[in-house]
């Protein structure tokens, strides 16, 4: 992998395409990367406590490397 954490990317495939964010990790084992902001998603989160609700939160899912490319 070219890209590593820290690196500032450009989505060029994809629903974010042309979006731009920030590599938070990198996977190099599944060549994929975590971008911030980026590829997000909706997940249900349970109630921990009697008196918590539960909620929805979102999350970053990762991205094939193939689909980014570094920002100059």
């Amino acid at each position: 992998m070219k890209i590593k954490k820290g690196d500032n990317i450009i989505v060029i495939t994809g629903k974010d395409k042309g979006k731009k964010g920030k590599i938070v990790r990198a996977l190099p084992k599944e060549n994929k990367v975590i971008v911030d902001g980026i590829n997000m998603m909706k997940k249900h989160q349970r109630a921990r406590k009697s008196n918590e609700k539960g909620s929805m939160i979102s999350i970053a899912m990762p991205l094939h490397v193939s689909n980014v490319k570094k920002a100059e």
